[in-house]
């Protein structure tokens, strides 16, 4: 069984936000860390992995991607503050 994931990635404490989905969240990660991929993500430097929540489907992280993307900005900052309230990268926590 392979497990999906649906990831928030942040410019610093409240600032830009960046919701994506990955089967390999580590080498996800680390693409937006190196600035590997052109896009949203490196010209706007958001590359501190704030949240991420597994999914055992390929469909059900997508659905919730979609849905997270259509939430308010405020209901995303509560998120995070729930389960990361201090904002750390959790890039080393999935590194391990």
């Amino acid at each position: 069984m392979n497990q999906h994931y649906v990831y928030i990635t942040a410019s610093r404490r409240n600032g830009t936000l960046y919701i994506g989905k990955a089967a390999d969240l580590v080498q996800r990660i680390w693409q937006h860390k190196e600035h590997a991929v052109k896009g949203f993500t490196k010209r706007y430097k958001v590359t501190i992995l704030v949240h991420y929540e597994v999914f055992d489907s390929h469909e059900a992280a997508l659905r919730h991607e979609k849905q997270l993307k259509e939430w308010k900005r405020k209901w995303k900052l509560e998120l995070i503050e729930k389960h990361n309230p201090d904002w750390n990268d959790l890039y080393d926590e999935i590194t391990k």
